[in-house]
């Protein structure tokens, strides 16, 4: 990053600028009830890098100054220097509001700059806690507690990355604000179980990491099995980080072997073998290594044509599924299952540029030029698709 920042923009991308998320492109953001009665109208994606970081930072700092707001509650993993988000929380506190978070402080690499924070924070009367023994905190959630009429309602910002508005710009991550109210039930849950108010061991749509992530995944997949061999198409896409845990592993190869056609895009760590005879025939493995760091996390799931997506912090191994607090949260809007389906994995899938394509050696390959129809670079799709 030190080379990078030297004056030589001939050799560096072009610059630019990302766009608002689709949902809020009407809304007046500085407006607090307009970008309430947004999120009240619909879950809204956000794409980073391809779409701004402000807004998430503009929803903290609405509620920080909202006098209807009660309670504003977050988990930091990994913030950075000059964090606008931890500026905003202190804000809030200022403005009596009831503030909690969670700060990570076995964030690596960033362990020295999450406790100056977190001193910082409880300087300011904020309730800082440090999660629970032996689990490190990944998850990526804000919950926002707001006074409406006679009742309130909670507002939530869910995500795959960090809150970060420097990595927001340099790792492709997924987010996604809504006002469910049964995932509002769920976070609230998880935040007072992991403030040790209560101990959770049934959530409602969240898949909550060591709870009950690992026993849903599991039943997911098995269940494009049972559609597969019911006469239905069975079709797995996830796209992780990692891919490590065996149990996950042997579960995909008993898929394969079904007959279901199973996608991965990993861009790591890959310890499942894809077009091994008898085994995973039916298994892709993509990588994708690009201008921005491909971190989102997304499985989707077929299901019989009713397609079910979740997104989330967690990628597919045993210390993310069984020694972390992470989240995966479900995708209910239809145009955004659709984006995410039609648009975003197709165009993952579709990478001749960026792409390699593990081997049953375990190696890894390009595209070979006589298989390719046109070249196709997903991040300067995605790009230019906002511009």
């Amino acid at each position: 990053m030190g080379l990078y920042g030297i004056n030589r923009y001939d050799l560096k991308y072009p610059p630019f600028k990302p766009a608002i998320p689709k949902g809020l492109r009407k809304v007046e953001l500085e407006e607090p009830e307009e970008f309430y009665a947004a999120i009240r109208e619909g879950d809204i994606l956000l794409h980073h890098p391809y779409d701004s970081f402000m807004p998430v930072v503009q929803l903290l700092k609405i509620a920080a100054n909202d006098p209807q707001v009660l309670t504003i509650k977050q988990t930091l993993y990994r913030v950075g220097k000059n964090p606008p988000v931890v500026d905003v929380l202190l804000e809030a506190a200022e403005n009596g509001k009831q503030v909690a978070v969670l700060v990570e402080l076995k964030a690596r690499f960033d362990e020295e700059s999450n406790i100056g924070w977190a001193r910082k924070l409880e300087r300011e009367g904020v309730h800082v806690v440090y999660g629970l023994l032996g689990l490190k905190t990944h998850s990526k959630v804000v919950l926002i507690v707001r006074k409406e009429g006679d009742g309130i309602r909670r507002y939530l910002h869910l995500a795959t990355g960090n809150y970060n508005a420097i990595t927001a710009g340099l790792y492709e991550d997924l987010g996604m604000f809504t006002c469910d109210q049964e995932i509002g039930d769920d976070a609230t849950s998880m935040f007072n179980y992991l403030t040790g108010y209560s101990v959770v061991n049934e959530y409602k749509k969240l898949l909550v990491a060591p709870i009950n992530l690992r026993e849903k995944m599991e039943a997911l997949i098995k269940r494009e099995i049972e559609h597969q061999q019911n006469g239905n198409t069975g079709h797995l896409i996830l796209k992780v980080n990692s891919l490590v845990d065996k149990q996950i592993i042997k579960i995909l190869y008993r898929a394969s072997q079904a007959g279901v056609k199973v996608d991965l895009l990993v861009r790591g760590i890959c310890c499942l073998r894809p077009g091994l005879p008898g085994i995973s025939e039916n298994i892709r493995v993509v990588s994708i290594v690009g201008r921005f760091l491909e971190h989102s996390r997304c499985y989707y799931f077929r299901n019989g044509g009713n397609d079910e997506i979740y997104l989330g912090s967690a990628d597919l191994m045993p210390r993310n599924i069984d020694r972390r607090v992470e989240v995966l949260f479900p995708v209910q809007d239809e145009e955004i299952i659709q984006y995410l389906r039609d648009e975003m994995l197709a165009a993952y899938q579709r990478d001749n540029i960026k792409a390699r394509y593990l081997q049953p050696d375990g190696s890894y390959a390009k595209l070979s030029p006589g298989d390719q129809d046109e070249s196709f670079n997903l991040q300067e799709w995605l790009i230019k698709a906002r511009q």
